[in-house]
């Protein structure tokens, strides 16, 4: 299967648009209700994409390294288990909202995708056996939704680690339009956010 992510022309489709794996960032706040620090850094990587016309390389860490190598495994253990097919996705654009995309792990016939983590601690994983998806993968899986208009995500956690029984967690998520609409709102604030200091960049030259 060939991978249709992380090549030159992934990254350049990316390149100064807001993705699904940092909508999380996008509607972080603190308790008084302001931004954190971790959505005016992204604001300012967007920001200078658009200004640079270049993807911000991020550092590989080896956690990162464990997650991508195990994928494949990942993907094949949901395929033997469920009998469904994932197919690999480029990225995705949004059909309306120019800047917002995401790069789904996979996608599921005509109404479904999915996604997989593969985390380095173990203990993550058995503890989302336990208790289901982890909140904080919640922007994501439904940012994907809200791209691609599909209408539910499987969500997979996989360890090789485990025993046969616990290596694969897999859990169904239905669309939430109630959720992705205030994602909507929130990204289109965000983008206005970067076109103002885009063009407070130009004045300034």
């Amino acid at each position: 299967m060939a991978d249709l992510q992380r090549t030159d022309e992934w990254h350049a489709d990316r390149c100064g648009h807001v993705t699904a794996s940092k909508f999380g960032a996008i509607l972080a706040k603190k308790k008084d209700g302001k931004p954190t620090q971790a959505r005016e850094d992204y604001l300012m990587q967007i920001v200078t994409e658009r200004i640079t016309g270049q993807q911000e390389s991020g550092m590989t860490s080896f956690a990162l390294q464990w997650g991508k190598d195990a994928e494949p495994f990942a993907r094949s253990e949901f395929e033997g288990d469920t009998g469904l097919i994932v197919v690999e996705s480029p990225f995705v654009k949004h059909p309306t909202i120019s800047w917002v995309g995401c790069s789904p792990d996979g996608l599921i016939g005509k109404t479904a995708g999915y996604e997989s983590k593969c985390p380095k601690n173990s203990a993550i994983h058995l503890a989302t056996i336990r208790d289901g998806m982890p909140e904080e993968h919640k922007p994501q899986v439904q940012g994907c939704m809200w791209v691609t208009g599909r209408q539910e995500w499987w969500f997979v956690s996989f360890d090789p680690r485990m025993p046969p029984h616990l290596r694969l967690y897999k859990e169904l998520i239905k669309r939430d339009d109630k959720y992705i609409a205030n994602l909507e709102a929130e990204t289109i604030k965000f983008l206005e956010e970067v076109e103002a200091q885009i063009q407070l960049f130009k004045q300034a030259a």
